[in-house]
């Protein structure tokens, strides 16, 4: 089973459109919503962790982007402070999903935000601080 916490923007005109229940019914997947500030004839805003067999998550992605929503993981908002990090690898030990690894060419810890789960327990491990949670201000506005 695959997993991800996504950030979901509606346009305003298809906020009265039952969109998670089609990613439920057309493609199998489970949902959380940990967020949400939907209201008739506005802009949606909506966090939700999302999950199920890869293939039909990325098929219920491309439904979505057909839709016009702007999709966005809750992990290109965790940052990795370049000037700050010293490479020793505390947070690969506790990232769940590889997304914090060491390139065994150069030893360095490397971070790729798109398989970043947003768990932020690498924010919490980091000794120096290097590991940084940088909201959008859509996303400050709903109280993350």
């Amino acid at each position: 089973m695959y997993k991800r916490i996504l950030v979901l923007r509606f346009p305003a005109e298809i906020v009265d459109q039952p969109i998670v229940y089609r990613l439920v019914k057309d493609f199998d997947l489970s949902f959380n919503i940990l967020k949400a500030t939907i209201l008739p004839g506005k802009e949606g805003l909506m966090i939700i962790e999302l999950a199920g067999h890869p293939k039909n998550f990325n098929k219920g992605l491309a439904f979505l982007r057909e839709l016009g929503v702007e999709i966005k993981t809750i992990g290109q908002e965790i940052q990795k402070n370049e000037e700050k990090c010293i490479h020793c690898g505390f947070c690969t030990a506790v990232c769940p999903t590889g997304a914090l690894h060491v390139d065994r060419k150069t030893m360095e810890i490397k971070f790729d935000p798109e398989r970043c789960s947003g768990c932020e327990l690498c924010v919490t491990t980091c000794i120096v601080r290097a590991m940084e949670v940088r909201f959008r201000k859509e996303v400050a506005e709903l109280g993350y």
